[in-house]
């Protein structure tokens, strides 16, 4: 009987395994086996540390954003910034790199092939927010389940998706598309008087694998952008004679 049971032990955890928060491994699991996953804004707050206070002043940066003159061009009032850094998840090592241009690689969004579009960049004070860099790290932890890569180039994206009294805003107007990147994450900073922006995520051939309103600070959607396309609905004011706006936080990794 011992023999038997020693043949179909499982494997020992390695250290790594082992101190892996729960959150951290069921999100890694299921972008594995899924490609898609979402985190509830409780175990992103319980993994990073932060309560209720920390999170209203992060959201202070959005306030600081400026307007994005490529989604203005096609009718839509976005605000934001744009920065990268490079990652190394085996001891959470993160520095800023310097500031390029935004180019997203052919055949993944429609709307912006060969453009290189240019952005302000992050303010100091967001750049080197303990809060950003503690989400960053998290998502190194989570794409290792995508890719075992040895250094991630993150892009960081604050969005603020406006939409005026009485109208509508497009979180993306290009529709199902792909960042061309490994991982892609949105995570929810604020919402104010607005109604709609879904997020959803699909296969390539339209399958949905997931559909959800972000509507808790905190909440933090993954996906396997080799395998996936996404897209968030419209945002709509809930008092139409107010405006509506919809933080949130794109972040993308790519291998080095």
């Amino acid at each position: 009987m011992d023999e038997i049971t020693e043949s179909f032990r499982a494997p020992a955890e390695t250290t790594a395994s082992r101190e892996r928060p729960a959150a951290v491994t069921t999100a890694r699991e299921s972008l594995a086996s899924t490609g898609v996953h979402l985190m509830s804004a409780a175990a992103v707050r319980a993994h990073v540390g932060v309560g209720e206070e920390t999170w209203t002043r992060f959201a202070t940066h959005w306030e600081d954003l400026s307007p994005d003159r490529y989604a203005s061009e096609r009718g839509t009032c976005r605000l934001r910034r744009y920065g990268q850094f490079s990652l190394i998840p085996a001891t959470g090592e993160m520095a800023q790199l310097p500031d390029t241009p935004f180019v997203q690689p052919d055949r993944s969004n429609p709307l912006y092939v060969d453009v290189d579009r240019h952005f302000d960049p992050l303010t100091d004070a967001f750049a080197a927010d303990p809060l950003l860099r503690s989400v960053v790290s998290l998502l190194g932890q989570v794409a290792g389940a995508l890719d075992p890569a040895a250094c991630w180039i993150a892009k960081v994206h604050p969005f603020r998706v406006v939409a005026r009294a009485g109208g509508e805003g497009q979180p993306t107007p290009e529709g199902r598309h792909r960042d061309g990147v490994t991982l892609v994450s949105s995570l929810l900073v604020s919402r104010r008087n607005a109604a709609g922006g879904r997020s959803a995520v699909f296969t390539p051939d339209g399958h949905e694998l997931l559909s959800t309103t972000l509507d808790e600070p905190a909440s933090l959607l993954l996906s396997d952008d080799r395998t996936t396309l996404h897209s968030v609905s419209a945002i709509r004011p809930l008092d139409p004679a107010r405006p509506a706006h919809r933080d949130v936080l794109v972040t993308t990794l790519t291998r080095a």
